[in-house]
This record gives C-alpha cells, structure tokens and sequence, in this order.
C-alpha cells in the first residue's frame, strides 16, 4: 500500500521541480559585450542577477563575431571595460611583440576574450550564467516579465523584475511589444573571418566558392593589402579579416537571418579565396578556432539594424554640438565613446556620451535595451556599435536595471543622478575626458561637476577624432558659469547683482558664493579652506582670493561645497528644482 502511494507522490514531486519558476532581479538575454557587462554590474551592484546566453562562448560579435580588434575607447579605460582590456593585456603580456601599453588597440583570439569573459562572471557574487540556453517566448507580468528559456531541452519559466535586452537586434524588445523607429525590417551585416599565417610555403587555399566572381574582389588590387593586415593582425600569426564591411551591398531583410548570413559567409569566402589566389597569399588559411563546418564565425557582425522608440532619441546634434542644443542629454549620461564612425562626412569625429533615455524602452515598463536596438538615429548608430563601447554601455544599463530592482521601481521613475552615482562608484565614465586619468585625485569631482554642464569639455583635435580634455590650468570664464548657476540655484541671481563677478572668476568670488549659498561666516570658510588647501584637496596653486581661479581649482570646491550634481536632472537633462 505503501509502495503504490510512494509511486505517485514521488512523481508529483518531480514534476512541480520540473515546473519550477526561477526568479531573478534582473534577467538578461544575449552574452554579447553589453549584455555581459551589464551583467556583471547589475550584479556588483547586489541584485540577483540572470544572463541567458543561446550560443557557446560569451561575448557576441567581439568572440563569436570574431571582432577581435578593439580601437574605440582605449584612452578610456571605464569600469568594465577598462577591466577587460587589463586582463587581456596581462594575458598576452608574456608574447613577445604584444603591445601592453595602458591605451594600445586590444587585440585577442577570440575563444581567448570568451574565456577571460567567463572567468570575470566567475568571480562575481548574485550572478548567474547559462551557456547555450535559448529563449522562447516573453510575456507581462506585472511590472515585471515572465520569460521561457529551454534548459536542457526543457522549458523553464523566469520570472524577473527588469528585462535587459542583450541581443543584436532588438528581438526580446520586438518579442514584448516594443515599437521601433523608421524602417524596421532590414539590417546590414558582415561575416569576419580569421585567417592564420601557416608559413610561407604552405598552401591553405580553400575550395572555390559558390557564385564567386572574381570583379567583386578587384578593389582589393588598390589596396596596401600589408597594411590591411597588420591593421587587423592579432597575436599568434592570425588577422582578423572584416574588410567586407565596405561592401555596400550587405543588407537584407531582418526576417530571413539565415539566408542572409548565408550570402554574407559567401562574400566573405570569396575574398579568402581573392586573397589566396588573385593576390598570392595562399599561405594565409582559416584559422579552425569557431569549430564551424567552414570555419568561419558562428555569428554575423551586425552593423545596422533597428532602433526602438525610447524614452530620448539620440541624434547627430547631440555628439557634434551637445552644449547648444534645447535638450542637455550629456547631463544624462551613462556610457563614453571616442570611436570614429566609418562612411559619414566629418573631418574629425568628436567623443561623446550616450544618454540614459536611449536606453529606455518606451510604453514599457522595466525593459531596458543595447547593441542595435539603442534610440539613436543610424548616423549616431555608427559611433556605438564597437564592442567597446557597448562595453561599456553595457555597465550603465546593468547599473540602471539594478536601480529599478533594489529601489523596487520602474523604468518611468529612474533617477538619473543615483545610477550616474553607482556608474562612478565602479570606475565607469560620464564623460569622456581623456586628461584627467582616472587615478587622478580630482578624477570624480571633474567627472561630476562636467556631468551638470557647470565646466564644459573642450574640443581638441587628434588626427581624424576629436578628444574631449578638461583643461585644468585653464582660467574660468565668468560668462561659461552664469547661465548654469542661475539654472541649478535659485538665489543665485541674487549672489551676481549683488558681487558682479568678472569676466575671470576669482577664488574669491566662489568663496563668497559658497558662503553665500551654505549660510557659513566668511573668514571661517576662508580660514578653513587655507588649511586643507593642499592637505586635504591636493591643490597646488596658491592660496591668494584676489587671483583667477583654475577650472580644476572650481570643479574641487564646488562639488564639495555646492554639490550641483546632487540637483535631479530628467531624461532630457532639465534640471528639476
């Protein structure tokens, strides 16, 4: 009797654990660069945190892509990032010949980048990861979501708070509902391949492919191929080969992925095979890392796709003349980024920051979005696509989709300054400024008072890219100050009828604005700061109230004394009193 009741209960068990419901803060779909990284900050930032990963290596484009050379953002070294680049580097730094400069242009095999990737989610606490787990479908539920992933060929349901769409294409966005910008049915990709040099007697040609046509090649016969190689070289005698992202030709419809990675594997191949054959380098073969039949990526590098309807649109404006534009979306900011865009007519090409609305999926709660799918125009697009720099975009999404679950909110409430807060608090940058080094004392209070608009970057020329430097000796400019001042205070109008400041602002105008708006007597505030002017603020510059004060001099004393990043600012970077 005994026995026959066992049998049944014993069953019924197995199947309510078969039927389990994970339950998880933050779930995010997609391994690539910025679902990884937003991963692993969500997670840093102490929320129980989910990566689903349909395919074996983490890493997306930059590992299964084979995109395995990273020039964008390498003089900003942010948070996650700058994390990755120093464990590669220190990888490969036993190589002879590996360049292990703190700024070099990263170079890596990719099952190597993949394996350093899993070995920093190793190390994290509330983080979990599951390889090759495809997802099903996406559905409401409350604030929340409900998502069935298959795990061992078993669907599972997960339930989470905030949804972070990690893929290259917005999928799990279009899968809940999310409305898109524009032309929404097509996308632009490339397959990368990397080739080995096996000697110079060894002879790797493949077989002819498909449809080849040599003309389709005969550009190529232009070029300084040696050059094109050592731009793409990586270590170990391999080349990454992505030259058929000049190819203009490389679009199709966003329905029919596998026909066109099919078509895109065959361009590719063709140019192997133009290299091998028509321009001699026969002892350049496949390298067989991906385990593929062909020997090509498992993955496409996607270089277009489309935008979501977010919370802001990012447009052109917003990177060549932030300062000038009705919207302050630079106040925003959660990611940096100096890559040089191919294919748009800009003499040189400023940094830039990426704003937290672009992020935001609008109409839905709690879905947060990365790669492809960021609102931005597709101009802007070509600036944020490197794996760098959805790197480290990636640490901005996880830190605001943590926000959303520790603070038990929605993506309709997010407080800008908190996540920005929490950004700084992991080394991740606001701003791009490259003159400032991040072990610089000052690092934070210039990231921070730079992030209200108070002090502006300054536009500096370096070959075809335009840095952003701060400036630090530089005098400040009564004029550049004002109108930000009256914006975030409202007595300061008060404080300039009464002073006059001008046009050079002195240190002794801000210590009478600072004891002006803090109600502290003066000669107390003067006393106190003569003091720790060296010992606790680290500035050099002598102590004299009649003298023009330094930007980096203001930057101190006024993100101590005023604090103006302390004042909430919108999505669009208004500031609310």
């Amino acid at each position: 009797m005994i026995k026959k009741l066992l049998i049944p209960l014993l069953s019924l068990v197995f199947t309510f654990s078969r039927a389990e419901t994970i339950k998880t803060d933050v779930l995010v779909i997609g391994g690539g660069a910025s679902g990884i990284a937003a991963a692993i900050q969500s997670a840093r930032s102490k929320v129980k945190t989910l990566l689903v990963e349909p395919g074996p290596w983490l890493g997306g484009s930059m590992t299964m892509g084979g995109m395995s050379v990273l020039e964008a953002n390498r003089n900003l070294p942010s948070g996650i990032w700058g994390e990755f680049h120093r464990k590669v580097t220190d990888y490969y730094r036993p190589r002879l010949g590996y360049d292990t400069t703190h700024n070099s242009i990263l170079r890596f095999e990719p099952y190597t980048g993949a394996e350093i990737l899993k070995k920093i989610c190793d190390t994290v606490k509330n983080l979990t990861v599951k390889m090759k787990t495809p997802w099903t479908s996406v559905k409401k539920d409350g604030t929340g979501w409900e998502v069935t992933i298959m795990v061992n060929g078993e669907a599972v349901k997960v339930d989470t708070k905030v949804l972070i769409d990690g893929t290259e294409t917005g999928e799990v966005a279009a899968k809940a509902g999310a409305k898109f910008e524009g032309n929404t049915d097509t996308e632009r990709i490339v397959c990368i391949a990397i080739l080995k040099d096996f000697g110079r007697n060894a002879d790797k040609t493949i077989a002819k492919p498909l449809e080849y046509d040599a003309s389709a090649y005969s550009w190529l016969k232009a070029k300084d191929i040696k050059q094109m190689l050592r731009a793409g070289s990586i270590p170990n005698d391999k080349y990454m080969i992505d030259w058929d992202k000049y190819n203009n030709s490389n679009a199709g419809a966003i329905t029919n992925k596998d026909e066109l990675y099919k078509k895109a594997k065959l361009r590719t191949l063709g140019l192997v095979y133009y290299l091998q054959t028509e321009l001699g380098y026969k002892n350049l073969g496949l390298d067989g890392q991906f385990g593929t039949p062909d020997n090509l990526p498992p993955v496409p590098l996607v270089l277009e796709s489309r935008h979501v309807k977010g919370a802001v649109r990012m447009v052109m404006d917003d990177i060549t003349k932030p300062y000038e534009r009705e919207s302050k979306l630079y106040r925003t900011t959660i990611a940096v980024s100096d890559a040089v865009p191919t294919g748009i007519q800009f003499d040189k090409f400023p940094s830039h920051t990426i704003p937290l609305g672009s992020i935001v999926v609008n109409d839905l709660d709690n879905v947060l979005v990365t790669e492809k799918a960021l609102s931005v125009t597709d101009e802007v697009n070509n600036s944020t696509m490197c794996p760098s720099v959805q790197m480290t975009l990636g640490q901005g999404v996880g830190a605001t989709a943590a926000f959303c679950a520790f603070f038990k909110t929605t993506t309709k409430h997010l407080h800008v300054r908190i996540i920005q807060g929490e950004i700084l608090d992991y080394k991740g940058y606001l701003l791009p400024i490259t003159d400032i080094a991040q072990k610089d004392p000052h690092w934070r209070a210039v990231q921070q008072v730079c992030a209200t608009g108070l002090l502006k970057g300054v536009q500096k020329s370096n070959g075809n890219s335009i840095e952003i430097h701060f400036e630090p000796n530089d005098m400040v400019n009564t004029e550049e100050i004002k109108p930000v001042l009256l914006e975030i205070y409202t007595r300061a109008f008060l404080w300039f009828n009464k002073e006059k400041p001008g046009d050079k602002f002195t240190l002794g105008n801000l210590l009478s604005l600072i004891s002006d708006y803090t109600l502290t007597d003066p000669k107390t505030l003067q006393l106190h700061l003569q003091k720790a002017w060296a010992p606790q603020f680290k500035l050099t510059g002598t102590f004299d109230l009649n003298r023009p004060i330094t930007r980096l001099e203001f930057a101190v004393l006024t993100n101590k004394y005023l604090n103006p990043f302390a004042k909430t600012v919108d999505l669009s970077g208004r500031v609310i009193n």
